[in-house]
């Protein structure tokens, strides 16, 4: 016997069964996120597209878009993110990895392009906007530029560097304390110059950095210690004011600054530190040196991010994001009211924090338990005009899109998916989710003070609900038939369940029971329900009557409580009777006489190590379970009914014909040592049933039944599951549907949807709902608009409802500059020159990105020379007069002019005498005939034509050594301002010097 088994095991293919599923019959996904990702750690947005981006520490990122549009971006690297911005409504979000990995995101078609590895340690990120091109800060100071190939989307490291030593002007000592911490392109003039932040201060070290003006003449810099200093970036350069707002008393660094302009005296700085629950806002304007008016704002946790949405008219709203991923939102404009009048005699209330939650948990509470119900037949059967008035009035809403190719859910009389969530509060929602979100469609609550529901049932065949709470109270609501609606009235929102839903519950009853209820089980005759509770009680209650027929207590000597029931016929001692099948919480497994309750075997079916049981279901035996499978115990047959117990740590099935008679007779078994199970589940595909089991780590694996062979398996990325503490109620709840589809839910951050059956489609408008990025309103690189904007749709709501809106688009957003070609074009030929080659920071760049450029040499002819004329020299230079504290990118390029320029003029000067030169050979092929020219040409004159050409060379010539000379003179007065500037910046350096001994003497 036991050779025949080895044999049989070893025969055994994994992943395959004589019958039922098989590996091709299921293929495990994740079909839909909704919510805010936990573990959430940046904020990144798009004011053209309004597009807010959420990454996370293990490599996910989450779009938000427009017209209710969410997406989930999953990198390869489980990697926490650093850094993210958008390159501006062109569809690519640039990622910094932990890994120093850049990596660029094709937002049209959701997918990662391009993973390039940066060679050193990244400390700031910043995209030239409007062009292809980006600025990397890194460890050791310098600075490097990378270009997004538009067409591939692939980087490419440009010759072009910054190094530490031209931008500080001194040796790098160290390299904790050279790293660049902001990069900041200088408004009006982004192309021309940028402001870096270096770490390195004579006393202190600077931690963020942020404009303060529009026309960029002034900066904020926070520092290491908690100060914040304006600095003003005129020729006369010198700090400006200090902003004292409590974070130095407490030697709080200074995370992060945000500047918000606002016409006349409302600009002001919202300004976070590091691990403070502080947020402060700071009003700055002309008198901002004289006082200092300003908003302390108390968040719930430590703030770690923020972000200003742009939105309608002055409902801009400041997402704050939090130590553990929430995410907070405050009305800009409140704030910006109370900073303006809190100095009068009535100062407006203070702006209120709201936390962006998932819909359902917005007045109930969390979900405490959930049913996921998938093409019910007889709930909320609704008419195509009722459907489409509901889609309207709810908290979620339609893109327009999708709404004008396919209409409202065209033909439908039923609802495709509906969630049914209970609540701490008590509260039973009822969610439409035939699309992917939430349509609010029913709540029912009582009026008098409940308890969180523990457990759920529903039974479309009899139209019956049915709850239980941890008080022990079951409450069954029973439904009119169909239709609901009637010709003045819709399904409400809200509502008790006497008043406000009559249309709708025909009636509701209620039974009080010990303990907290744990499971809900309707019985075999449709007319019973089985009801278990965490003390170890069994009921049996009549529905029409709400009467309970008998109690009876199973002690437990290890843990008591019910984890499941169901009921069933089968044969005992050659009689048909139906048996309630009862699993414990310490996997102990009996039956009971459906009539009496009394038990019928004379003892318990349990394993020698016992586990938390999670999930009991019986088998109808209609697969076959012979005796190829994992573990297999006895070779026995394989048409009998089975018990499928789940707990933990180990998987078992049991003949139900032996569990009735209280003898253990194990099938299959498959144990598991970590992580543990959390959730498990049965579905019934095409071929047969399978079982999913969800582990802690996020694992979701699917197996065959009753082999339990293993199919197929995926990890949901961020997911984890730990098993609530007793009398404690769960963080995570899992639902699932019969054919497989399971709904989790993480708090009231975050939604997950799986599905299991290939090709099946879970909701509706998929590709619609997730596309985020609009390509028909983009506006490419080269300035050309690719197609007419829409008119903008109407205001709705959503998760995001009271922070997204719509905004009409200014005139200034879709159209652009015919010079956006020619900057980029400029940059190109700047960029693409090593204007620093003894760096060896671009030695070491290359190895990570080689670009390989061929230039081919032309003949220059003295017409293709065209320097430029003052006038348009002047144009050009015609810049704010505020500079920054790098400013090189103008004086490169004339530089390069210069040099191009000398360098053509003599290869001219060669060709020309070596034209001038008649060999010997030349004077004796004289021939008759010849003209004046000719004989000219012989003794080495030039002829008439030649020296027609030669006046106009030497005219042209002549003129552009006059306009050479005019730039020569240009140029030394920029090395004059070049100077200046070096000594301003020395009156700097002594002006923190004073600062820096007032404040020791102070």
């Amino acid at each position: 016997m036991f050779v025949k088994k080895l044999v049989e095991k070893a025969a055994k293919k994994p992943g395959s069964s004589s019958e039922g599923l098989r590996a091709n019959d299921v293929e495990p996904r994740v079909v839909l996120h909704y919510g805010i990702p936990s573990g959430a750690h940046l904020f990144a947005y798009d004011p053209v597209q309004k597009i807010l981006a959420v990454s996370t520490k293990d490599g996910r990122i989450k779009l938000f878009g427009k017209d209710q549009t969410q997406a989930l971006l999953v990198s390869e690297e489980a990697s926490t993110s650093k850094f993210l911005e958008f390159v501006q409504n062109q569809g690519v979000l640039l990622n910094v990895n932990s890994k120093n990995q850049i990596e660029v995101w094709d937002l049209e078609n959701k997918l990662l392009s391009h993973v390039h590895v940066f060679n050193g340690e990244i400390t700031s990120l910043r995209v030239m906007q409007h062009t292809p091109y980006f600025y990397v800060g890194d460890s050791s100071g310098n600075v490097s530029v990378l270009k997004i190939d538009q067409d591939s989307n692939q980087v490419i490291q440009m010759d072009y560097t910054i190094p530490y030593l031209a931008s500080n002007g001194s040796p790098v000592e160290a390299s904790e304390d050279t790293s660049v911490v902001s990069i900041l392109p200088q408004p009006t003039a982004e192309t021309k110059r940028i402001l870096l932040g270096m770490v390195k201060q004579e006393a202190k070290k600077a931690t963020c950095a942020c404009w303060v003006c529009p026309s960029g003449s002034r900066v904020a810099v926070g520092y290491c210690n908690g100060d914040i200093l304006i600095w003003s970036m005129t020729e006369s350069s010198a700090m400006v004011c200090k902003l004292n707002l409590g974070y130095k008393a407490e030697k709080t660094p200074i995370s992060s600054l945000k500047w918000v302009y606002g016409e006349g005296k409302a600009s002001r700085v919202y300004v976070t530190g590091s691990s403070s629950n502080s947020l402060q806002v700071v009003l700055l304007n002309d008198q901002t040196e004289v006082r200092i008016v300003k908003l302390g704002l108390h968040v719930s946790e430590p703030c770690i991010g923020m972000e200003m949405i742009v939105a309608d008219g002055k409902q801009d709203s400041l997402l704050v994001l939090g130590k553990s991923g929430r995410v907070y939102a405050y009305d800009d404009y409140m704030i910006e009211k109370y900073l303006i009048q809190s100095q009068s005699k009535s100062p407006p209330s203070l702006p209120k924090e709201t936390v962006v939650k998932l819909p359902f948990s917005d007045s109930c509470g969390g979900v405490t338990v959930g049913k996921f119900l998938t093409n019910p037949s007889h709930l909320l059967n609704l008419s195509d005009e009722d459907y489409t008035q509901l889609a309207k009035d709810t908290a979620q809403f339609l893109p327009s899109q999708a709404v004008s190719k396919e209409g409202c859910f065209p033909g439908f009389t039923k609802v495709k998916n509906v969630y049914i969530t209970g609540h701490s509060d008590g509260t039973i929602g009822v969610w439409d989710m035939t699309c992917p979100f939430l349509i609010p469609v029913l709540f029912l609550k009582e009026q008098a003070d409940t308890a969180a529901l523990t457990a759920l049932h529903f039974d479309s065949n009899s139209r019956l609900l049915v709850s239980g709470d941890q008080n022990g109270m079951v409450r069954l609501y029973r439904f009119k038939p169909e239709p609901y609606l009637t010709e003045n009235s819709f399904i409400p929102f809200q509502g008790s369940s006497k008043k406000g839903n009559n249309h709708i519950v025909h009636s509701v009853k209620y039974i009080k029971l010990t303990g907290s209820i744990t499971c809900i089980q309707k019985s075999h005759n449709s007319k019973h329900l089985a009801i278990g509770s965490d003390q170890g009680h069994v009921s049996l209650v009549d529905i029409e009557e709400a009467a309970v027929l008998y109690t009876k207590h199973i002690a437990s000597d290890i843990c008591p409580g019910i984890t499941s029931l169901q009921s069933e016929s089968c044969s005992v001692q050659g009689f048909e009777k139906n048996v309630l099948v009862v699993a414990m919480r310490d996997s102990s497994v009996f039956a009971l006489d459906s009539d009496t309750g009394n038990m019928i075997g004379t003892n318990m079916v349990k394993p020698k190590k016992p586990f938390k049981a999670l999930f009991m279901q019986i088998l109808d035996g209609k697969q076959d379970s012979s005796a190829n499978g994992e573990s297999v115990v006895e070779d026995v047959s394989t048409r009998q009914p089975s018990v499928l117990l789940c707990s933990e740590k180990a998987i078992y099935i049991y003949s139900l014909s032996q569990v009735v008679q209280g003898v253990k007779k194990v099938l299959h078994k498959k144990k598991f040592s970590s992580p543990s199970i959390c959730s498990a589940s049965t579905f019934y595909g095409t071929s047969g049933v399978g079982l999913t089991l969800v582990f802690s780590d996020g694992t979701v694996e699917i197996r065959s039944l009753p082999e339990l062979s293993l199919l197929k398996q995926i990890s949901i990325r961020g997911f984890t599951c730990s098993s609530p503490k007793q009398n404690s109620l769960p963080e995570i709840t899992i639902s699932a549907s019969w054919d497989g589809d399971l709904v989790m839910v993480n708090g009231d951050n975050e939604l997950i949807v799986s599905s299991v059956l290939p090709h099946k489609e879970t909701f509706r408008l998929v590709e619609s709902l997730s596309r985020v990025y609009k390509k028909d309103n983009a506006v490419c690189h080269d300035g050309t608009l690719t197609s007419a904007v829409a008119s903008p749709p109407k205001e709705k709501k959503g998760m995001f409802g009271s922070v997204f809106k719509t905004k009409p688009k200014r005139a200034a957003d879709t159209e652009t500059t015919e010079s956006t070609k020619e900057t980029i074009e400029e940059l190109s030929k700047i960029f693409t020159t090593a204007n620093f080659p003894w760096n060896n920071n671009v030695e070491r760049s290359r190895e990570s990105s080689t670009v390989t450029r061929v230039d081919d040499e032309e003949e220059l002819d003295i017409d293709d020379i065209d320097i430029e004329d003052d006038d348009h020299h002047h144009q050009q230079q015609e810049q704010p007069k505020e500079q920054g504290i790098l400013s090189g990118i103008s004086k490169q390029k004339l530089a390069s002019k210069f040099t191009s320029f000398k360098g053509k003029l003599k290869q001219m000067t060669a060709k020309n005498n070596e034209k001038s030169v008649v060999t010997n050979e030349e004077k004796h092929e004289e021939k008759s005939g010849v003209t004046v020219d000719q004989i000219k040409k012989k003794y080495g004159f030039a002829s008439s034509e030649e020296m027609g050409a030669a006046k106009m060379a030497q005219s042209k010539l002549q003129d552009n050594l006059q306009k050479l000379q005019g730039i020569s003179l240009k140029t030394t007065e920029m090395e004059n301002t070049a100077k200046s500037f070096s000594s301003t910046a020395k009156e700097l350096l002594n002006a923190v010097e004073f600062n820096k001994q007032s404040s020791s003497k102070s």
